[in-house]
């Protein structure tokens, strides 16, 4: 049988005894710590001497950080399926994506049968076990807004809810040998997983045949099927003469051609030794990774066969006009994701904006973003480019096009401790640069929420908890490693590219795909957190007062104002949100109290907490779960015309949320024509969010505020005027300019610069 392709995998097979557990955890422990990539644990339910084996699964992904999981293989008829696809989800989302699925139809059916289990025949247990996959897809199927319905003789359900959905595309291996189950695995699963000890040379290539008869008889292709196997009673002795015994290269040997000849890509070793376990991960893992790949090399079958994902019928039939699947670039085609996969519902949407791309290509080096540009850029296509998808501006998807998701490239290092320096990447997300800062007594300030991306800020503004005290985030970038459209890799910095790099600073989504920062940090640990919610129904007058009370505070203090419609009728609810940079707790009251007098207070808490705990690490699900527009304005005052337009939309029912950021203070230092964000006279950034379905009344209401200057990151789905409001005619020209170097083809039209409304002369 051919190489189907797939990397080489190896794990453990361990045996759950209760008399000494913690001597199982080690094991698992020293299989991850020794570069296994599996470990698993046999299911016997009703065996008093082992350890509940879905227990011990969890306990382990506590104990454990890299390493995937797996029963080998779990005991179906003791596990209903619905049940059991919640705790694999689950668990999976706990772990960070490191469950795996080994499935039984049921065996020893006298103990499963004295455990409150229904005894099966053969061929009833096969159709259980079908049944069953049918119900484990169904409940991970979480985007599907049907109830989930099987009419299964065995296991059926009516209506039942779905999700939630794992973390990645869980796997469904099938432990098998006869006919029949072969030909389920072929339909159906995921991964044949037989073990050596029960099988006869020629069994695996004639069990590949029938699994591969039927994949094609089901539209499948025999490359999304892995081929695993156990291995058992072997040892390393040079004395043993079984076909594994003896030193790791008689291993080796015996292994090579179950890989190359066989397809076996998955090699889980039996056994509860610790020496054992550890030479097979450091001697024969490697050895036999070594040894495929230069075969594969050598015959050219590793480029044909591993370079591209093998994807179902159902999936094929999915795929958008104007992009060339087979063309996409082999170290991005394992990672890719298409309309079909199972794992598109995680990566299709924004925050708050669906979207239906026909691809996601997700690189993970700056070499892999050039491949990513390239291939878009030979597509009849739009391109967007993501990095945490959080942005309500709608810009990080699209309708039928690719997308470039940055967010495999999400390190954070400090890098200079004494200058404060912060290497960051572009896919991190801020929550997870507090956390990796705080131990150093540093932080930078970045928005007001963890789960938004890096990139979309540090190419924009970054109007953050910190503003008014340290200005904005592109105020401290200080270099920046960019991908630009003709896929040369460069640095900006004041002495490279200095014109990029003012241009990254404030517009950088027009300019390449910046894939890391380098920020100067602020040294920052404790800081005063405080909330309180108003009554401000006279939404107007609140504002004023609101006002005039941010730009007469210190410049320690920084406010961010969150009005909503209240429950009661007429009602309006104004949360503030006030952090004061520092742990002088008595200053901080004291600049707090004001804000107490403005309206009837219905809430107030403050304490004193680390930057960290208020932008702490999120990862939302992005399911763009509400179609809605924003509007954004910068202005100095919030003065009486500004307020009472903005009271005046509340009135009319045509803003959702109005929300009011204080950017003075710091922000307001840097000259305007340091950087490409060049507004720095205004004291408040605005920005409503709308109803689809109001848009046009509330566009019109939004434009009596005169607004001159906005926010990009704030407007959704802007027009061509939109470049005229977000920077100022000078700053414009040399956008201009700048642009027509570094992209004269506008291939990055997806952000402020639409269409050509880059050149001179255009709008």
């Amino acid at each position: 049988m051919p190489d189907y392709g797939h990397d080489l995998r190896f794990g453990s097979f361990i045996t759950p005894q209760n008399r000494r557990p913690d001597a199982v955890t080690e094991l698992a422990l020293l299989s991850e710590r020794a570069g296994l990539d599996l470990v698993t644990f046999q299911d016997h339910p009703y065996q008093p001497g082992f350890l509940d084996t879905w227990t011990l699964l969890s306990w382990v992904a506590a104990r454990t950080e890299r390493v995937h999981l797996a029963g080998n293989v779990l005991n179906l008829p003791l596990r209903n399926p619905a049940v059991l696809a919640r705790s694999v989800a689950s668990l999976d989302l706990l772990s960070g994506g490191r469950i795996e699925l080994g499935l039984g139809a049921g065996a020893f059916w006298d103990a499963i049968e004295a455990m409150g289990g229904r005894r099966l025949t053969p061929g009833q247990s096969i159709e259980a076990l079908s049944e069953a996959i049918d119900v484990i897809r169904g409940v991970w199927d979480a985007g599907e807004r049907r109830l989930l319905r099987v009419d299964g003789a065995h296991y059926a359900v009516d209506g039942a809810k779905r999700g939630p959905a794992p973390a990645h595309d869980v796997p469904i291996w099938l432990g098998a040998y006869k006919p029949r189950m072969l030909r389920l695995i072929g339909a159906k699963a995921d991964g044949w997983l037989p073990s050596l000890g029960y099988l006869q040379p020629e069994d695996v290539p004639a069990g590949n045949k029938i699994i591969d008869e039927a994949a094609a008889e089901a539209g499948r292709d025999p490359r999304e099927i892995r081929r695993l196997l156990n291995l058992a009673g072997g040892g390393f002795e040079d004395s043993g003469r079984g076909p594994l015994q003896g030193p790791p290269a008689r291993w080796v040997e015996r292994l090579l051609p179950l890989a190359l000849e066989d397809g076996v890509s998955t090699f889980i070793l039996g056994s509860d030794d610790p020496r054992t376990i550890q030479t097979f991960a450091q001697e024969v893992a490697p050895a036999l990774r070594e040894a495929v790949a230069a075969e594969r090399a050598s015959s050219g079958a590793a480029a044909g066969t591993g370079a591209g994902r093998a994807r179902p019928a159902r999936a094929l039939a999915l795929r958008r006009a104007g992009i060339g699947y087979d063309a996409v670039p082999a170290s991005l085609a394992a990672t890719a994701v298409e309309p079909g996969d199972r794992g598109y519902e995680d990566v299709r949407s924004t925050y708050v904006w669906p979207g239906s791309p026909g691809l996601v290509l997700r690189p993970s080096t700056p070499g892999q973003v050039a491949e990513a540009l390239a291939f878009a850029r030979e597509q009849d296509v739009p391109l967007a480019v993501r990095s945490g998808g959080h942005g309500i501006s709608g810009r990080s998807t699209n309708d039928g096009g690719i997308v470039i998701d940055v967010g495999a490239m999400n390190g954070v290092e400090v890098i200079d401790r004494e200058r404060r320096l912060v290497r960051v990447g572009a896919g991190a997300r801020w929550g997870e640069v507090a956390q990796a800062l705080a131990p150093y007594g540093l932080a930078i300030s970045s928005g007001d929420y963890g789960d938004v991306g890096v990139g979309g800020l540090a190419t924009s503004g970054g109007q953050g908890f910190l503003g008014r005290s340290y200005g904005l985030t592109i105020d401290h970038v200080v270099g920046a490693e960019v991908v630009l459209a003709d896929g040369r890799i460069v640095r900006a910095d004041a002495g490279h590219h200095p014109d990029l790099f003012w241009a990254l600073r404030g517009a950088g989504g027009d300019m390449g795909v910046v894939t890391s920062f380098d920020i100067e940090a602020a040294e920052v640990g404790d800081v005063v957190f405080a909330v309180l919610v108003h009554d401000a129904s006279d939404l107007a007058a609140f504002l004023q007062g609101w006002g005039r009370l941010v730009e007469s505070s210190p410049r320690r203090l920084t406010a961010f104002l969150s009005a909503f419609p209240g429950r009661a009728g007429g009602q309006i609810l104004a949360q503030t949100i006030i952090v004061w940079a520092g742990d002088d707790a008595d200053a901080a009251v004291a600049a707090i109290e004001p804000f107490l007098e403005l309206a009837p207070v219905l809430q107030q808490q403050a304490q004193l907490t680390p930057y960290a705990a208020i932008v702490a690490p999120h990862r939302n699900r992005h399911s763009g779960q509400a179609r809605m527009r924003s509007r954004s304005a910068l202005v100095e005052h919030l003065d009486a015309a500004a307020s009472a337009a903005v009271a005046g939309m509340f009135s009319a029912g045509d803003v959702a949320m109005f929300q009011v950021r204080s950017v003075g203070g710091a922000v307001n230092d840097t000259a305007p024509d340091a950087t490409a964000y060049a507004h720095r006279t205004q004291n408040f950034s605005l920005s409503a969010v709308v109803d689809e379905s109001r848009r046009a009344r509330a566009d019109r209401a939004w434009e009596r505020l005169g607004v001159n200057a906005v926010y990009p990151n704030f407007e959704s789905h802007g027009g061509e005027d939109l470049p005229a409001k977000a920077f100022p005619p000078a700053t414009l020209r040399r956008l201009r300019r700048v642009k027509a170097v570094y992209d004269p083809h506008n291939v990055f039209r997806h952000n402020v610069f639409r269409h050509n409304a880059f050149r001179e002369g255009t709008r």
